[in-house]
């Protein structure tokens, strides 16, 4: 019932089209982004889950005083 529904539609075959084509230039960004970013702001980000928000960012194996 539902592959006649959408047969009926007219112009719905684009629709895959355009999808695979967001999809595609999505993951080529996200892709080139990575490639392009600096290596510091990447250390920075992988870095902010481990900070706990005193003034200080604590390095990794540092023990946490206080």
């Amino acid at each position: 019932m539902y592959k006649d529904v959408l047969r009926a539609i007219s112009g719905i075959g684009i629709y895959p089209i355009i999808s695979l084509v967001i999809f595609v230039l999505f993951f080529t960004t996200v892709f080139l982004w990575m490639f392009f970013i600096r290596k510091s702001h990447a250390e920075h980000m992988a870095a902010l889950p481990l900070h706990d928000g005193s003034a200080e960012p604590q390095e990794l194996g540092e023990p946490h005083h206080g």
